[in-house]
């Protein structure tokens, strides 16, 4: 069973952390216990956007006569687009930046987009950044949970004359994550410097997932001092310190986060199972009961009951619940290859290979992919049969 403590806001491997709508700015530094930690080499200023030589001569070069053609916006978007050019692959197990995505030619949707915002300014394209207003996307590696929002960029023309300006188009949306519908999204503009901190936060949340405690401290307090108001990075800090055992701590950051947003969930779990190693059970309890009122089910609860009908062999019970949790997080690969196997065990075919083929262009990682795609081409080879 999972454990609420270890409830992690916004801690994405796929990466594309989002902040909360602005509350007051707070002293990080006061939630702070750096003597704690031994000390990493985590900048300060991690780059994010830096431009490297690679990528300069891809824009002076590569691609110098499609934007001359097309106009800078276009033909950077075009370059974006084709597969051919940039050959770009969605990978979420690692957070990069701009030049590291580019050089890898592959990251999840916060590193691509980084890279993106570094071209356009480049060129002098005009950037800004959106947080999409979305039910969190969930996942999870061994005990601990993993909440992933979602930003995108906006690419508008710089004010320019001569030839550019036979190229006039207003601003484009460019959206890494698979299975986006761009028509029905609200967003909100964002500054660079959230951006920067949702990047280390991310960081952070990769070191957390390797054991490694103090690079993931270093890291997190770097995401608060960025942006005070990006509370996630708050929550990563409080899971730090609660996996250091600097209990006391953790209640404080946990507790810092719910004034400031007294229905946070993540906040709320958390805070709830630090109070249970503190021994304060009646607390703990009051909490959870709260949460319960706020999230009348948790994250992953259909996908869990599919997954144990599934061993049980009663097929059409997992149909129904992984179908229920596609209802709260319908772009989770795992819930549609789970709704695979039980359509497949219930001699429906071809909703099998639908989801199957829905798990495959959803699949957030190469290993994954190759694993589906090797069960797509398996059920394939056996309809032709």
């Amino acid at each position: 069973m999972r454990h609420a403590l270890l409830l992690l806001a916004s801690l994405v491997l796929a990466a594309c952390a989002t902040p909360p709508p602005a509350p007051r700015p707070v002293a990080a530094e006061n939630l702070l216990h750096d003597a704690a930690f031994e000390a990493r080499p985590v900048p300060a200023q991690p780059g994010v956007f830096a431009v490297s030589a690679p990528m300069r001569r891809y824009l002076e070069t590569d691609i110098a006569a499609q934007l001359r053609e097309q106009g800078r916006l276009r033909g950077l978007v075009a370059a974006l687009e084709n597969h051919a050019q940039l050959r770009l692959d969605y990978e979420s197990s690692i957070t990069r930046t701009a030049a590291e995505a580019f050089a890898a030619r592959a990251g999840n949707c916060l590193s691509l987009t980084v890279m993106t915002a570094a071209l356009a300014r480049e060129l002098g394209l005009q950037v800004s950044f959106r947080r999409v207003f979305s039910e969190p996307v969930w996942s999870r590696s061994n005990d601990t949970l993993y909440a992933s929002g979602h930003v995108n960029i906006v690419l508008e023309p710089s004010a320019m004359g001569g030839a550019q300006s036979l190229h006039r188009v207003t601003g484009i949306v460019v959206d890494f994550m698979p299975g986006a519908d761009l028509r029905r999204q609200r967003s909100q503009e964002i500054e660079a410097h959230t951006v920067i901190a949702m990047f280390m936060n991310n960081r952070a949340a990769e070191a957390l997932n390797r054991g490694e405690l103090d690079e993931a401290y270093w890291w997190a307090r770097g995401a608060t001092l960025q942006d005070a108001r990006f509370l996630e990075a708050f929550n990563t800090l409080g899971v730090v310190y609660t996996r250091h055992g600097d209990l006391a701590h953790a209640e404080r950051v946990f507790g810092h986060v719910l004034k400031l947003e007294t229905e946070n969930v993540s906040a709320l779990a958390n805070l709830a199972g630090t109070l249970e190693q503190l021994g304060r059970q009646g607390e703990a309890r009051a909490l959870r009961q709260r949460l319960q009122q706020i999230e009348a089910q948790p994250p992953f609860h259909f996908f869990d009951l599919g997954m144990a009908a599934l061993k049980r062999k009663e097929f059409a019970a997992a149909r129904d619940h992984f179908a229920r949790e596609l209802q709260r997080n319908a772009f989770y690969h795992e819930a549609h290859f789970g709704l695979a196997v039980a359509y497949l065990a219930l001699g429906e075919t071809g909703s099998a290979h639908k989801h199957l083929a829905t798990a495959l262009e959803t699949s957030t990682s190469r290993r994954e992919h190759d694993l589906y795609a090797a069960k797509l081409a398996w059920l394939r080879a056996r309809a032709a049969q």
